[in-house]
């Protein structure tokens, strides 16, 4: 077995799942890597327990804006009876698919940037702009542990980053699929208050029947959003605005009218849509429904950042260059969920989403999660070609 792939597997079998990833023991594997690439290593806790590992491959010039490869250690819950192979296992089969939770999200990446980095100094390659590898926790549960509260600590701004890369998503074609930016994601919580009374009675304004007008309204916009997606062909899921009624609570007794009822909303709106309009015809169908309706945000992300993806954006031209190269076919889009990359973007650092998965079906958070390991391996390949040319991107006019 090639030992990337040994190295990949060994990482999948540390179990990082929430709601209790074994965070120390990522770290010490990866901390255990870097060194053995001669990469300097820095720890920082941006809450208890919650550490980023840095890794970084010094330039020649440490003036010049470096490249950030982010990668989070985390992953999603599983449910074992749905899997062929213990999802933490990392078994190979016959074809040569790998299946763990985490092959594609994103464990693969994590190692396919360490794996090309390893390439790259076996041939003596230096470049002139510094490399960091940041190991983040906390992506699949908001970054609010994790990149969120690094991107605000001096730590992060020594990296003086000018580029950097995060995970995108598998593609079954034979296209990549690249990120220039993403959703907002927002976490609304409805909640209607109403007259109680007995269960046998004909109450008036009950807490119900708002609910019933508020999930009509929600639900509806959601249907004209999934009709304007398969009606248009040129758009992609990241163009639309994607809502979920995700939960629903109240009542006391199958005989007792409750008093208060509520309903959580999962929206996620592409950076082509007003926010504040938006927001707007949020608290108009809360009003339509009646009094005592009100709404709070459990997440309500603002930052609308996108990626240039012009020809004048050196910092695509490098990548975009290097993937005309090697004959990689690109999709552009928007990401249909939420990355870390949304944090880097907020403070004003150009990220893509990218990992080099092409030919595979898309199975994050899905059970039997997968890669094969002659796409992993290709991966690495394309990072070895990648990481040059961005690390070699010439001094930009604010750098001098």
């Amino acid at each position: 077995e090639d030992p990337s792939v040994t190295l990949f597997r060994e990482y999948l079998r540390i179990d990082t799942v929430h709601p209790k990833p074994d965070y120390d023991a990522a770290v010490r594997f990866l901390e255990r890597v870097g060194t053995d690439l001669g990469l300097a290593c820095q720890k920082v806790e941006v809450c208890q327990g919650h550490v980023v590992l840095v890794l970084t491959w010094q330039g020649t010039n440490p003036r010049l804006r470096s490249i950030l490869l982010n990668s989070h250690t985390d992953v999603v819950p599983v449910f074992e009876e749905h899997w062929t192979y213990p999802p933490f296992e990392a078994v190979k089969d016959s074809q040569g698919n790998i299946y763990a939770r985490g092959a594609q999200d994103m464990k693969c990446v994590s190692i396919q940037y360490l794996e090309a980095i390893r390439r790259l100094k076996a041939e003596g390659k230096c470049f002139a702009r510094t490399i960091h590898l940041t190991f983040v926790p906390d992506e699949e549960v908001g970054g609010h542990k994790g990149m969120e509260m690094f991107v605000q600590r001096p730590e992060f701004k020594a990296l003086n980053v000018g580029f950097a890369l995060d995970e995108g998503l598998a593609s079954p074609s034979d296209t990549f699929s690249v990120f220039y930016g993403e959703k907002s994601p927002w976490w609304i919580k409805v909640k209607c208050m109403g007259s109680p009374g007995h269960g046998s009675r004909f109450i008036s304004n009950t807490a119900a029947e708002k609910l019933h007008k508020v999930i009509s309204s929600f639900l509806a916009f959601r249907e004209s959003e999934k009709q304007r997606l398969k009606s248009d062909s040129s758009l992609t899921l990241g163009d639309v605005t994607s809502l979920n009624l995700t939960m629903l609570e109240g009542g006391v007794s199958f005989n007792v009218v409750p008093s208060e009822m509520a309903a959580g909303f999962d929206i996620r709106i592409p950076p082509t849509v007003d926010l504040k309009a938006f927001e707007e015809q949020v608290a108009a169908w809360c009003r339509d429904a009646g009094d005592g309706v009100t709404y709070e945000f459990l997440q309500k992300c603002m930052d609308q950042h996108i990626t240039s993806t012009e020809e004048s954006n050196p910092w695509w031209k490098a990548f975009s260059g290097v993937c005309r190269d090697m004959k990689l076919q690109l999709k552009l889009e928007i990401f249909p969920a939420a990355t870390d990359s949304r944090y880097i973007r907020a403070v004003r650092h150009p990220a893509i989403g990218f990992s080099p998965m092409n030919r595979t079906p898309v199975l994050l958070h899905d059970h039997n999660e997968f890669l094969n390991e002659d796409v992993f391996l290709r991966g690495i390949e394309i990072y070895a070609r990648l990481l040059p040319a961005l690390a070699s991107v010439s001094p930009l006019p604010s750098e001098g």
